[in-house]
């Protein structure tokens, strides 16, 4: 039995999960442009646990999400994170945030692709096809009419998070759906974490840091 806090502070959603086993147990988030990280992270913590009706003690690792995102909100949840590894000395798993971001879209063929608005027509992204395996890394672009046609030619795409929106106002093609309101969230975190942790693919507590990912990369043909 494997008992995972999940922590979730990429993006505007605070989001704090706890799973055995990969089933969630407990959930608490809010989502707001204000990111309220810093004020309802330790709550969330707190609360996820007493619901669950577990101690701190009981824990068996602790997982973040590992970006790209939020510079400040992924600071407080590593900040947090290691904060309980070192106190529980237990061990730390990272999540990537694009790879958790791309499961919510469920039962579906073709690629998904999850998109993280950045600055400007810029967003984070990365392309997985429908089994979640990722098929193009993780890279910042700037979002212009030929971005993601090359598979779009090919099949369906789903283009999912806060970047769609940008995507839709400069991609056409009948192969691409889109998706702006889902946010990245503790809740599927779960079973990624647990995977991670019958694999031992744990971080190194001390030296660990979130993917920033600041380096953006324009007007290349995707």
């Amino acid at each position: 039995m494997a008992l995972i806090l999940n922590l979730e502070t990429a993006t505007t959603n605070c989001s704090v999960s706890l799973a055995e086993d990969g089933e969630i147990m407990a959930l608490k988030e809010h989502n707001s442009e204000s990111y309220s990280h810093s004020e309802q992270l330790h709550v969330f913590i707190e609360k996820v646990m007493q619901e669950a009706g577990k101690d701190f003690q009981d824990l068996d690792a602790l997982t973040v999400s590992s970006g790209p995102g939020s510079y400040t909100g992924l600071r407080i949840g590593v900040s947090a994170a290691k904060g309980l590894c070192f106190a529980l000395d237990i061990p730390l798993i990272a999540v990537s945030t694009l790879e958790s971001l791309a499961h919510l879209k469920k039962g579906e063929n073709g690629f998904i692709i999850p998109v993280l608005d950045a600055r400007r027509m810029e967003v984070y992204s990365a392309v997985f096809d429908a089994n979640y395996t990722m098929v193009r890394e993780v890279a910042a672009e700037i979002i212009d009419e030929q971005s993601f046609m090359a598979y779009a030619a090919k099949d369906k795409v789903h283009i999912i998070g806060s970047g769609a929106a940008k995507c839709r106002a400069h991609l056409k093609h009948s192969n691409l759906s889109f998706n702006d309101t889902a946010v990245p969230t503790a809740s599927i975190m779960g079973k990624l974490a647990h995977e991670k942790f019958l694999k031992k693919a744990f971080e190194d507590v001390a030296y660990y840091e979130p993917f920033y990912l600041k380096d953006f990369i324009g007007n290349k043909i995707k």
